[in-house]
Formats: C-alpha cells, structure tokens, sequence
C-alpha cells in the first residue's frame, strides 16, 4: 500500500517538530512538506499534492476557515484534518462548513491522532468528543433519557468505547464476551437514537452520562 502522503500545518515550530516525530514512528505515513502560515500552506499543499493536511486554526492568514476553503479549492483531493486547542462554536462550526474532514482537539491521545489521519483518507469523519457534541446539540434538541435511562452494564460500556477502546478490549476488561459488547452497543444506540459509537459517545458527553 502506498502511505499516507501528509502536510502538516502549524505557526509553531515544536509542534511541528513534535508531530513530525510522533506521525514518523507509522510506516504507513509520509510527512511530505510542512507550513508555518496560511500562505505558506497553499504553496506547498498545491506543489505537494498530499492526501492528507494537518492543520491548525490560527495562524498568519489565511487561517481557520478561509484557509480550509481556499485549500480545499485548490487541492480537492487533498482531506484537511483539523488539530487545535479552540473547540468554541465560532471555530468548529465554520471549520466543518469549510470542509474539514475532521477536528481534534490537541490533547487528544497519539493514537487518536493516527485513527483520525487513516481515516480521512478514507473520507470518513472523525471528532473530538466535545466537537461532536456541539455539533449535535446543533442539529437536534437535547432530549433527556427518560424511559430509555441507559443500564448499569450499558454505561460502563459506553465509558470504555469513550476511552477509545474496541469491542474487543471492551469485552476483556468487562469479562464478557465481543458479541454481549456488540449488543451493549446496539441497545445504546437504539436508546440515545443515534447511528454509530462517534455519535453515542457525543451525545453521552452532551447529556452527562459520561464526562
């Protein structure tokens, strides 16, 4: 398989140089270029053509939104990711509007980092958990659980899917087996009406199930 050719995209040179340590340690990833401004970001996304841009929020314009527009103008093919501090309204939304892939927060743990990258090169979406969760309170009303008040056993599945773990690692530290998780995870989905873990995850942290 080819790697996963990236850009990444910061005013500061230690978290450049910090990512570029952390994503260089996946042999299927291929930091191809790096940009400290928005200005510089366009030259080198258009002469890198890289499937992949790594991105902060603020920095020398163009920034934040304008500059996923512009990016996403001029290279489609490339995914832009988004990994900041900022997760208000007044980022996030415009953000998602322009096009980014995806938006993490920058405490989120390495291993979140190299998900979310492998997945935007599969077009598939990956939030912070408090990310999501605005977005969702912005799409629907928050509904309170009433009749469908999550079980003892449902809740602590939910708070290991959260940690990031997989139905696997769910099932050992719970001593059950992959398939109860499985259907956990089915029950919850069907009591917090939403379609997969990402959405269960941020609609637990909207509504207080898990903080």
């Amino acid at each position: 398989m080819k790697p996963v050719r990236l850009v990444i995209v910061d005013d500061h040179p230690v978290v450049r140089d910090g990512l570029r340590g952390m994503l260089g340690t996946q042999p299927d990833f291929e930091i191809v270029n790096e940009a400290a401004s928005g200005a510089e970001a366009l030259t080198v996304v258009e002469a890198s053509r890289p499937d992949v841009v790594l991105t902060d929020l603020r920095m020398p314009e163009p920034s934040g939104a304008t500059l996923i527009r512009m990016l996403r103008e001029r290279v489609p093919t490339a995914r832009v990711l988004v990994l900041t501090t900022h997760d208000t309204d007044s980022d996030v939304l415009p953000a998602v509007e322009a096009g980014a892939i995806g938006y993490l927060l920058k405490d989120a743990p390495r291993e979140e980092l190299f998900r979310a990258v492998r997945a935007a090169t599969r077009n598939e979406s990956v939030l912070s958990p408090s990310v999501a969760a605005l977005l969702l309170s912005r799409v629907r009303p928050q509904k309170p659980l009433t009749s469908a008040q999550l079980s003892a056993r449902e809740r602590e599945v939910l708070a290991l899917i959260a940690q990031g773990k997989t139905n696997r690692e769910a099932a050992a530290a719970l001593y059950i087996s992959e398939a109860t998780v499985k259907t956990h995870l089915l029950h919850i989905y069907a009591k917090l009406e939403v379609p997969d873990r990402a959405s269960a995850v941020a609609a637990a942290y909207q509504r207080g199930i898990i903080t």
